[in-house]
């Protein structure tokens, strides 16, 4: 029986059932309040590196003042010439030299520490290019606590290891080092460059992040004002229609967090593009950004001030404004309370495929049947065992999943039922814990599943190297009808061959998948030109 225990508290701690202090009697509106304590930040990564450019000249004080951490389970050098830098805003409010009301302070109890914007710089010497890959922060992943099951933005409590172990075990994401900031690094960039110029298509307000922009056009930010727009989870905003300026009346976004991310990317690029113009190469320009960068700034300890500057020299002609920049599909839970081994998590989204194995091999630039961990080709569906276990309820679901899974040439079994944990619920594609070859049978796996599906790093059962625990809403690809060496087709799913199984609450309360690619709202801000209008 595959069971996870795990829970949230205001602070981040993670309780199991004997000291839980999220029980399904916890009301919706304590979720709230800690969703909003719990409001997080992040610099960009293409930004990072063009102020790493303006360090290169005071490598000395750099290296002094830099905090390096112990990092575990980072991916050795690829041999391909790439390498992925895990970009992480930290919440924690008692890092910070100055405490400040507006984000909650330490002394009074607000101690979480969480990284609600997560990004993936992906860093291609060949080509000299870059791509950032966000994860959102309400995810739910299986392996995001070393006790199991909780929102990815949860794992940092424990430590940029628990982060790095879970983004790699449960998306097959190599990781080759870690960069982590928080609230005072942000502040003090944006002031160094004397304020981001942003141009706002309508007034926007949000009364968490203290956000206030009271009228349309080009604004100059400060360092606070950048960082209430980068937090902003519950943005206002007022369209021509309204004429009022009570905030009760003016509409709010309805996406929250993954508007938020459109936003913060946008973000990045104006910051990007301002950085690279604004004196970078000028003493005391430079002077300024690495005061402001370097002291707050934690990174891996196997990431060298030389490797940084040789990062400057391979990427300085980046181009920050045509770096894809994509976000993790998801599917939504619409309940402001997701209910899982009898504990709230509050408001969440699953996982979608085959939509996030595409993101994924996106950003590394590999095509699809190959080990994300790697690059190499995924073993054979034959060559390995797979046990299928039935995790939602659904009746014969097992039986059906093994059969489908046995007809696309699969090695698979059924194994039972196991307890249901939530509805919905992800399927897990568990792999033996701590093997390389599990991890690429579980891939190969995964590629052949749609719906709310997910790797999990575990114990699989039956003696196989892979597991399938069935969740609310999957299916199984279907076989293949064409003749060697034609043009492929696919038959159409059957209960048989091929089961898509959404149960009647997940129909309901799940979202169709989130785009890869969102685009700015009319509401949302973007570049200024150089005459104050609209930029693109």
């Amino acid at each position: 029986m595959l069971v996870r225990w795990s829970s949230r508290d205001p602070q981040g701690a993670s309780w199991g059932p004997a000291g839980n202090r999220t029980s399904i009697r916890q009301t919706a509106t304590k979720a709230r309040r800690r969703r909003r304590r719990r409001r997080g930040l992040l610099i960009g990564a293409v930004a990072i590196v063009l102020l790493v450019a303006a360090a290169a000249g005071y490598a000395e004080y750099l290296n002094q003042e830099i905090t390096r951490l112990h990092v575990g389970h980072l991916a050795g050098a690829s041999n391909n010439g790439t390498e992925n830098v895990l970009m992480v805003g930290s919440t924690s409010r008692c890092a910070l030299s100055q405490q400040n009301p507006a984000f909650g302070l330490c002394d009074e109890g607000v101690t979480g520490v969480n990284s609600d914007v997560i990004m993936i710089l992906h860093l291609d010497s060949d080509t000299g290019k870059v791509a950032i890959l966000s994860l959102p922060r309400d995810l739910i992943i299986p392996n995001s606590r070393t006790t199991g099951l909780d929102k990815i933005d949860a794992a940092l409590y424990q430590g940029p290891t628990q982060l790095v172990n879970a983004i790699e075990e449960d998306f097959g994401i190599p990781i080759q080092h870690y960069v982590e900031l928080n609230f005072d690094t942000f502040q003090g960039i944006v002031n160094a460059l004397g304020g981001i110029r942003m141009y706002f298509p309508m007034p926007l307000y949000d009364a968490y992040s203290e956000l206030n922009i009271p009228t349309a056009g080009c604004q100059t930010l400060d360092g606070f004002e950048a960082l209430a727009l980068v937090r902003a989870r519950h943005l206002q905003y007022k369209p021509p229609g309204v004429t009022t300026d009570d905030h009760a009346y003016w509409p709010q976004d309805p996406e929250s967090d993954l508007s938020r991310i459109v936003r913060d990317h946008e973000f990045i690029r104006v910051l990007a593009t301002q950085a690279s113009q604004r004196g970078l190469g000028n003493p005391l320009t430079d002077r300024s950004l690495v005061a402001a960068l370097a002291p707050d700034l934690e990174v891996d300890s196997g990431f060298s001030t030389t490797d940084m500057i040789n990062l400057v020299l391979t990427f300085h002609g980046a181009n920050p404004a045509s770096a894809p920049e994509t976000t993790l599909p998801v599917v939504v839970h619409s309940g402001l309370t997701y209910y899982y081994g009898g504990y709230n998590y509050g408001s969440v989204e699953l996982t979608s495929e085959p939509q996030d194995l595409q993101a994924v091999d996106q950003l590394l630039g590999l095509a699809s049947g190959r080990n994300t961990m790697t690059g190499q080709r995924l073993p054979s569906p034959s060559s390995f065992q797979v046990t299928v276990v039935n995790g939602s309820g659904v009746y014969d679901q097992a039986a059906q999943t093994a059969a489908s899974l046995s007809a696309l040439g699969f090695d698979a079994s059924p194994d039972g039922n196991t307890a249901v944990q939530g509805t919905p619920s992800e399927t897990y594609v568990v792999y033996k814990a701590g093997s390389t070859a599990a991890f690429a049978d579980a891939e190969a796996v995964v590629q052949d599943l749609s719906g709310a599906a997910i790797l999990e790093s575990g114990s699989p059962v039956g003696g196989a190297p892979v597991t399938v625990v069935t969740g609310s809403d999957f299916s199984v690809s279907p076989p293949s009808t064409s003749a060697p060496g034609s043009t492929a087709t696919t038959s159409a799913p059957s209960a048989a061959s091929s089961p898509t199984t959404t149960t009647p609450s997940a129909a309901n309360e799940l979202s169709a998948p989130t785009s890869a690619n969102p685009q700015l709202e009319p509401f949302d801000p973007r570049a200024c030109t150089a005459s104050g209008g609209e930029g693109s």
